[in-house]
């Protein structure tokens, strides 16, 4: 015991330190992955429900329009594939091999379902992640050199990225390649050879997120300079660009990391279209072929994939909230 010149005893303990946030984050964690691990098993589920409620005979699919077959031969692939088993012990069995990593074998292809995907997948997350940086760049350059400043410049780029956000993608892939690959002959017009050819793809699918990412983070950033922390830094003598890019941005950029989340998932189905338009492999491709051949497995395998990336970025996200915002970290 210790006396303070107030006259007061003083506790000889000292109080005990503030509960860790990381248990609280961990939790958190965990219960954002079961919810996840719930997502993707009401996936594949709907997917199996899909599977069965399609109209006609897999075999007849298997085999092809026009091709005959002895109820012998239909008999064998149908045990082949396990479709000669009872509904329920066919979902388990499904659920067996998703935990395993099999998705089956596509119809159409003869070929394992993953490995497919696997094949295709690289130049589909290479032209999805150029698309994604660009389109942070070109909304960063967007909103910081227009917000706050004269009306005029403002509404021009307002103008401008609803233009890109309403327009479709395979509109402004036509229009790229018609201006820069017909007519200039500065990029080529279809393939993935090189960086040259994922200039115009990147383009295209940046251009609408780039519009919608600008307009969120402009609102967020005119919102936060009209906070008491700006004028505090002011008049600490902090510069405009200082202020902005230092305090500022990050507060505005707490709606666009949602947002952001959403849209790299969006990435996946606007790959179909604008992976068509240039001819380029990858995801889109796949999906394309296998919805026109109503290859089943290879469609339940691209839907089961979707799923996946929009849990994962839905979980990194939320988890990135909980890192920047410890007041999200509750029990």
């Amino acid at each position: 015991m210790s006396t303070g010149t107030t006259g007061f005893a003083e506790p000889a303990d000292t109080p005990a330190p503030a509960r860790s946030g990381a248990p609280r984050l961990l939790r958190a964690a965990a219960r954002r992955l079961l919810g996840a691990a719930a997502v993707l098993l009401g996936a594949a589920t709907v997917a199996f429900a899909a599977l069965q409620l399609v109209p006609g005979d897999p075999v007849t699919v298997m085999l092809g329009p026009g091709t005959a077959a002895t109820p012998e031969v239909k008999a064998a692939i149908q045990e082949q594939y396990g479709l000669d088993r009872p509904v329920p012990v066919q979902y388990v069995t499904y659920l067996g091999h998703l935990l395993t990593g099999d998705l089956g074998e596509s119809y159409q292809l003869q070929r394992p379902v993953a490995e497919l995907i696997g094949d295709q997948l690289g130049p589909t997350v290479q032209l999805g992640a150029a698309a994604l940086g660009l389109a942070a760049l070109l909304a960063l350059v967007a909103a910081v050199g227009t917000a706050g400043r004269r009306p005029a410049l403002r509404a021009l780029s307002s103008l401008a990225e609803l233009l890109a956000v309403s327009s479709p993608s395979y509109w402004i892939g036509i229009l790229l390649l018609t201006a820069f690959s017909f007519q200039l002959r500065v990029f080529p017009v279809a393939g993935d050879d090189g960086f040259a050819a994922l200039v115009l793809p990147a383009v295209t699918l940046a251009l609408p997120v780039a519009g919608m990412l600008a307009q969120v983070l402009r609102e967020g950033l005119e919102t936060a300079l009209g906070q008491p922390f700006v004028l505090t830094a002011r008049s600490r003598g902090v510069g405009s660009a200082a202020v902005v890019l230092r305090h500022a941005l990050r507060h505005a950029a707490v709606p666009v990391v949602t947002l952001t989340g959403w849209l790299t998932g969006s990435l996946l189905g606007g790959a179909v279209l604008v992976e068509s338009v240039f001819g380029r492999p990858g995801i889109g491709a796949l999906t394309l072929q296998a919805t026109t051949n109503k290859d089943l497995p290879l469609v339940i395998g691209l839907v089961l994939l979707s799923a996946l990336v929009f849990v994962v970025i839905s979980t990194l996200v939320d988890l990135l909230y909980l890192v920047v915002d410890p007041r999200l970290r509750t029990d």
